[in-house]
């Protein structure tokens, strides 16, 4: 009897309550369907990057038994980094490891990580950056991006066909500048500089070709991405940290569930505990590598031309904060570099 009582009361039921039922029955289904995020990158697939993301998108997977998976698109297959916040506006894309440059696109506020001659080591530049990460994270949010993590590829030297020791060598050659940027273009070109502008993913045809000559670059990457072959000879002077970080729109955001947020977010921050230890250390063994394969590397000994690049650096950031960052952001690096310098600087000894 228990069928029929079964059919009886089924037949019963108010058209509605049959509608909620059936849909009741679907939605677990439902919500074991996975959600693909695709993410893309300029980072080469093989290299120390791309493992460390490919790590952390598998965690994803396994932390969420499944239900968020990423499809990773590495190595510029996806555009350069102005090409990819592009594609995640208009929805092509749900996410990108990118550099400063793609997160400028998005915020000029992180043009404060691309100031020349700055910061002068790894701990006070992540200090900078951990005072800067609660407004830089709302800036990214208002903008409709999810800050996921910052990952960190090392500090930029200057790669070059030839010697490069002073500001007039530097001026002298055809100097890679990443595309997209028509006043900062103007500024090197009236500063007397032979700028290229050109996506990065254009830059090794093109160092190639003689088309550019001098390329800013970390030495990991110039080793990762074969183009100290082609420019032979790197200034010892850091420049510049490389910071980049990984970022999911909103709309890919929300179709993830509250407690999978939460697992992502817990990855992702192990990954960036990754990215913090791992690519610094090896900055001096791929400079050692690429020596062992032909790499000059010339170093700076006359306080008089450390001068010139200290002044040139200067002039460079008094245009380039004002013109190309939010004053604000500016003002706040600045004070908590001092800040850092202020509280390590040993006392003078008494006499």
């Amino acid at each position: 009897m228990r069928p029929t009582r079964r059919l009886i009361t089924f037949r019963v039921l108010p058209g509605l309550a049959v509608i909620g039922l059936l849909l009741s029955l679907a939605a677990p289904t439902f919500a074991q369907r996975p959600t693909t995020v695709k993410l893309a990158t300029l980072v080469p697939e093989r290299s120390v990057w791309g493992v460390l993301l490919r790590n952390l998108t598998e965690e994803w997977k396994t932390t969420t038994d499944g239900r968020v998976q990423a499809r990773i698109y590495p190595g510029g297959v996806a555009g350069d980094d102005p090409d990819i916040v592009r594609k995640m506006r208009i929805g092509q894309l749900q996410a990108a490891t990118i550099t400063v440059t793609g997160l400028a696109e998005i915020d000029e506020a992180f043009n404060v990580f691309s100031i020349p001659l700055f910061y002068e080591s790894y701990d006070e530049y992540f200090y900078v950056l951990d005072s800067l990460e609660p407004v830089l994270r709302e800036r990214l949010e208002a903008k409709g991006f999810i800050f996921l993590h910052w990952g960190h590829g090392g500090w930029v030297h200057l790669f070059a066909t030839q010697p490069v020791k002073t500001v007039e060598d530097l001026k002298s050659l055809k100097l890679f500048v990443w595309a997209g940027s028509d006043r900062l273009v103007s500024w090197w070109k009236d500063n007397g500089y032979r700028p290229v502008p050109l996506a990065l993913t254009d830059a090794l045809p093109a160092m190639q070709t003689g088309m550019i000559e001098a390329v800013p670059s970390t030495p990991l990457a110039a080793l990762s991405l074969q183009w100290y072959r082609q420019t032979p000879y790197m200034l010892d002077l850091g420049v510049a940290p490389l910071i980049g970080a990984t970022v999911i729109t909103k709309r890919g955001w929300s179709k993830i569930s509250p407690q999978d947020q939460q697992k992502i977010l817990t990855a992702s921050q192990r990954a960036a505990e990754s990215f913090e230890v791992e690519i610094p250390a090896q900055d001096a063994s791929a400079i050692a590598e690429m020596k062992k394969r032909g790499l000059t590397v010339d170093v700076i000994t006359d306080p008089a031309i450390q001068k010139g690049w200290t002044e040139e650096a200067e002039s460079f950031a008094a245009h380039f904060s004002e013109a190309f960052m939010p004053q604000e952001i500016y003002v706040m690096a600045r004070k908590a570099r001092d800040e850092f310098r202020a509280r390590n600087t040993a006392p003078e000894p008494d006499n």
